[in-house]
């Protein structure tokens, strides 16, 4: 079978490697994003798949539009026999799902209809879940509403962050996909609509998200801290400059929000709407990421005082 793979994000690069390490499947091309300035010095790089595509030896395709016409008779003469998505990044035109006999299918690391959207690892941790999962599904016009192939539940871990359940999920999501390419090859793939009615939307991250509320409890707060890692993060303010978040611990304690409630060598003990938040890691402004502790050291924070 024939394989055109799009992707762009690191989490897309253990389906490819699936892919290329199974004798059923043959990589037509990789369709994925043009080289873009990164980093602090905004050095021009290629993405994650692009580099592991060039590694692998695969053919590689960088549209700035996908759906151009010049990029869709490309993708047409390759003649692929079904189209796998996984981060890749760029709406996909009708067109080019149609083009292949067994359409499209895409990586999803959710349990849909729950969370439909760009950033569905992130807030399922920031909203407390136990539980998400993968799913592999047509791609349909609408975004993540095609019919759903195969599931697989996952747990989250208490110290999961969207960093590392992200690494979890991309695996698991290239186990369960060349089981779903297993299954259209042989004739046998299932095809369940999605429940209409148990659907969940979850947007783009913004910066304004990781801002700190501190009349939040202190386990809402870091389960948002722990989705919202790496990026946006969470932060808080001080007499007027930023104070980033890296790591916190819930306590029992009680206070004003945003109250200093303690400074001791674990670091400032912050007070929340319930309980509190212990600062062990923290990021002032213009400085590195260091311990609560260290930070302690450096800034003379005082009981009383408050953040946000």
């Amino acid at each position: 079978m024939r394989v055109l793979f799009m992707g762009s994000g690191e989490v897309a690069c253990p389906a490819l490697k699936r892919l290329a390490a199974d004798a059923s499947y043959t990589i037509a091309a990789v369709v994925t994003q043009p080289d873009r300035p990164k980093g602090r010095n905004r050095v021009v790089a290629p993405c994650p798949v692009k580099s592991l595509s060039v590694e692998l030896g695969f053919p590689v395709m960088t549209p700035e539009r996908i759906g151009a016409p010049d990029a869709v008779d490309a993708i047409r003469a390759l003649t692929p026999d079904i189209i796998v998505v996984a981060a890749y990044g760029q709406y996909i035109k009708p067109e080019i799902l149609d083009l292949p006999p067994h359409k499209a299918i895409n990586i999803h690391p959710s349990l849909l209809p729950r969370y439909r959207g760009a950033s569905p690892i992130q807030w399922a941790i920031a909203n407390g879940d136990k539980e998400t999962g993968v799913t592999i599904l047509y791609v349909s016009k609408e975004m993540d509403a095609g019919d759903i192939i195969l599931q697989e539940p996952y747990p989250i871990d208490d110290e999961d962050t969207a960093e590392t359940l992200s690494r979890k999920l991309a695996e698991r999501g290239a186990h369960l996909l060349i089981q779903a390419l297993n299954a259209i090859r042989s004739g046998h793939a299932p095809r369940t609509p999605q429940d209409e009615h148990a659907v969940t939307y979850v947007s783009k991250l913004t910066k304004e998200d990781g801002r700190v509320d501190w009349a939040w409890p202190a386990r809402v707060i870091r389960n948002r801290l722990r989705g919202f890692t790496p990026w946006p993060g969470c932060y808080t303010y001080l007499n007027g400059a930023m104070l980033k978040i890296g790591e916190a611990r819930v306590e029992e304690a009680a206070g004003a929000p945003g109250e200093v409630l303690a400074c001791d060598k674990e670091g400032p003990l912050i007070a929340t709407g319930d309980q509190a938040l212990r600062l062990l890691r923290v990021q002032p402004e213009g400085k590195a990421m260091m311990t609560g502790a260290a930070y302690l050291c450096g800034h003379a924070l005082k009981e009383g005082e408050r953040l946000g």
